[in-house]
């Protein structure tokens, strides 16, 4: 079973923009990525600050260790880095926008997480009932 933690918006309690659930540990997508992975997010000044820290290591490591495998691990770090960090880059960036940490919940995955969660919040259940949508 994974973790995810449950993220809600509750002025507008907009089913689909409203509610969000970020996966806790590793991400793929931050590590292979970066900085794009940022923009799709929509995680503009992360995007920003990662392409100048990328870039900027990259070319210190290329100038003073030209062809080095410790340069190459120098920037597997950062990027092994930037996988550990993302999820938790997310959850920043939906706290600056607002919505509450409401905690974890675990599941096999995103469905089931919001599944549960809806089950423990009989309260917000109805509500996102009333704006229209349905769980499960």
């Amino acid at each position: 079973m994974r973790v995810f933690t449950v993220h809600i918006r509750r002025h507008a309690l907009d089913p689909d923009k409203d509610v969000r659930l970020v996966k806790e540990g590793f991400s793929w997508p931050a590590f292979l990525f970066s900085f794009l992975w940022a923009l799709w997010n929509r995680m503009w000044w992360t995007a920003l600050g990662l392409f100048v820290i990328v870039s900027g290591l990259g070319l210190t490591v290329e100038f003073f260790f030209p062809g080095s495998p410790a340069g190459t691990a120098v920037l597997l770090a950062l990027y092994l880095a930037i996988g550990w960090m993302g999820n938790d880059m997310i959850r920043r960036n939906l706290e600056a926008q607002g919505f509450e940490d409401k905690g974890p919940v675990r599941a096999q995955d995103e469905d089931e997480a919001l599944y549960r969660y809806l089950d423990a919040d009989p309260v917000l259940a109805r509500d996102l009932a009333g704006a229209g949508f349905r769980a499960g």
